[in-house]
């Protein structure tokens, strides 16, 4: 039998070479799981590393897991390069991110999601960092709903996604 393999979309690879072909400087969104083992982690951390080393502005959000190791290794590499978008007001987040998030230059606080619940503030919260990007990158479980529609979104913007599956 005979299978057919779906081929991307040509204006897709169109966006893709672009992207490579760019050598200036992007914005770059990451965001994934909370549950995230240490090891990801690092590998996490190492890459926002690079990527804000080599030039590029880094975008994220205040969770646990993933987006803290993208905080972590973009702070290394230059804090002014770093954005981070919470769902909610600072107070809000876990007193072990609050550490972390006091020291972040470029700090949004969305109080007015405060009465939302954290899933709902967190697609809004989403929903802005792609808003802002030029790139997704994108860590996520087959089940990790929030996640997966932003990545649909940002391609629906027509957004670079790049996405690593833990599962």
């Amino acid at each position: 039998m005979i299978q057919s393999i779906e081929l991307p979309k040509i204006d897709t690879l169109e966006q893709e070479l672009a992207a490579i072909q760019q050598t200036s400087s992007k914005r770059i969104a990451l965001l994934g799981s909370r549950h995230v083992p240490i090891t990801h982690q690092h590998l996490i951390e190492l890459m926002s590393y690079a990527l804000v080393e080599t030039g590029n502005r880094l975008i994220t959000s205040g969770a646990g897991g993933t987006n803290a190791a993208a905080i972590r290794g973009a702070m290394r590499a230059n804090p002014n390069m770093l954005t981070v978008i919470l769902p909610q007001s600072l107070d809000r987040q876990p007193w072990e991110s609050r550490q972390q998030l006091e020291k972040v230059i470029h700090l949004v606080e969305k109080p007015e999601n405060n009465e939302l619940s954290l899933a709902e503030a967190s697609a809004l919260c989403n929903t802005e960092i792609v808003s802002r990007c030029q790139q997704l990158i994108c860590f996520a479980f087959h089940d990790s709903t929030t996640l997966l529609k932003t990545c649909r979104d940002a391609e629906d913007q027509r957004k670079v996604v790049t996405l690593f599956y833990f599962d």
